[in-house]
């Protein structure tokens, strides 16, 4: 396995001591946050509105409803795919629940996938939006 390129880059200390805790997956604090902050289009008045966000048991519900199972989701990585799909994609190119249980399950098993992507790839657009995590506040 390759060795992530970020290994030696100094870090804020609540930052390593969220890693030692979560690794690079999702804690329910991260996630809860992360949510929070979704905005998505009302296709029928071209307005941004907040997110009505899916929890980790309705997560496991939908995908139970169209037997996906997911081989490697960790902690709230799947809750954060659920909701940043029905934000930005749900109603467009991913039209009904059936189809947003197999896009979960597309993006957290992903055989180009790495250990840690839904949360990399997240920590990576607080980078590119200036939006800072306040680390501590996530354990």
């Amino acid at each position: 396995m390759k060795q992530r390129l970020d290994t030696y880059d100094r870090i804020p200390p609540a930052m390593a001591d969220y890693l030692s805790q979560y690794g690079w997956h999702f804690s329910k604090k991260m996630c809860l946050w992360a949510v929070s902050r979704m905005k998505m289009e009302n296709k029928s008045t071209g307005k941004e509105e907040k997110l009505e966000p899916i929890s980790k048991e309705q997560v496991e519900e939908l995908l139970k409803k169209y037997s996906v199972n997911l081989e490697k989701d960790a902690g709230y990585d799947s809750v954060y795919v659920a909701n940043m799909a029905k934000s930005d994609y749900y109603k467009s190119s991913i039209t009904d629940e059936a189809h947003l249980a197999l896009f979960i399950k597309d993006y957290i098993d992903d055989v180009d996938a790495y250990n840690g992507m839904p949360f990399t790839r997240f920590y990576a657009d607080c980078i590119g939006s200036g939006n800072p995590i306040m680390w501590e506040q996530m354990m």
